[in-house]
């Protein structure tokens, strides 16, 4: 007699693992959640806008027309024309050029500091949700301590005291990024460690360790990585402020804030000076926005009814 037909699918090749499985479940969700990023108008438009930044970023070499620390003394402060698309800077050097070479400090800023204050946000919010007691308390202190000054007074306090440069200014974005992911991290904790499977898993006798690793962890990462989205273009324009303030990117190194810096004492003379740094800033600020939202949409598509 032939064994029964089952409806089981089975991935081709030689482990013959279910299609059922939570990996497969991972990873349609996955693809679920970029079909709608895509789908969605803002989505879109915010994906197809960092793939150009990205693009430019890495290539910076290929698409910059000059080199953008060259100095053309002969056309300073000369406007847009055939070679020097942009227009020159106070010393000569090509506007073009030092706007495309910018932006890949820019988003290494951004990324960078985001990246960081999200490991160690999410770090301290799972510990401070789980344990609770004076763990929790010494740490929603600290952070509340932070919290008390204005994000930008509290950067330029910290490049004071490190001293100025773009690892500095990073270091500072990433501190007054710190608070708000943890926070965000230890609500979703606090929610999930209620949760049936989290006190089965302690009754069974899971480690605390194991159980933020395997049962509350996965439930913090779609908050923090929509926080992370939201967090980068606030980071962008943190970093853009200190090197502005002369705290962050040094030059001669290309920077979107120390060429706003530069221009300010020209702008009677040369208009396009600012333009186009100032233009490089609110392009990727607004693109990374619409892509935050896209994301947000694309995770919970009842935020769009609501």
């Amino acid at each position: 007699m032939s064994a029964p037909a089952t409806n089981e699918r089975f991935e081709t090749g030689t482990t013959r693992t279910p299609l059922s499985s939570p990996r497969w479940i991972a990873e349609s969700q996955h693809l679920v959640v970029l079909k709608r990023l895509l789908r969605g108008r803002k989505g879109l438009i915010g994906t197809g806008s960092l793939l150009l930044l990205v693009l430019v970023a890495i290539g910076s070499p290929l698409f910059a027309p000059h080199d953008p620390n060259v100095l053309h003394l002969e056309s300073q402060l000369d406007g847009p024309s055939r070679t020097y698309w942009f227009g020159n800077d106070e010393l000569g050097r090509d506007i073009l050029s030092r706007v495309i070479y910018a932006t890949r400090p820019a988003i290494q800023a951004g990324l960078s500091a985001v990246f960081l204050a999200a490991a160690i946000g999410t770090l301290t919010g799972l510990l401070a949700g789980y344990l609770g007691g004076w763990i929790d308390s010494v740490i929603g202190r600290l952070w509340d301590a932070l919290l008390a000054f204005p994000s930008i007074f509290l950067a330029i306090g910290i490049v004071t005291i490190l001293g100025p440069g773009w690892i500095n200014a990073v270091i500072a974005v990433a501190v007054i990024n710190m608070p708000v992911f943890s926070r965000v991290v230890r609500a979703a904790t606090l929610a999930a460690k209620e949760k049936d499977y989290t006190e089965a898993a302690l009754a069974i006798g899971c480690t605390k360790w194991r159980i933020m690793r395997i049962h509350l962890f996965p439930n913090c990462v779609i908050p923090a990585i929509v926080l992370m989205a939201i967090a980068v273009p606030e980071a962008i324009l943190v970093e853009a402020s200190l090197s502005f303030l002369g705290l962050g990117s040094q030059p001669p190194d290309p920077s979107w804030g120390n060429m706003l810096s530069g221009a300010q004492g020209y702008l009677s003379r040369s208009a396009t000076y600012a333009l186009f740094p100032g233009f490089a800033i609110v392009f990727t600020v607004v693109a990374m926005n619409f892509f935050a939202d896209g994301l947000q949409d694309a995770i919970d598509p009842r935020r769009n009814r609501r």
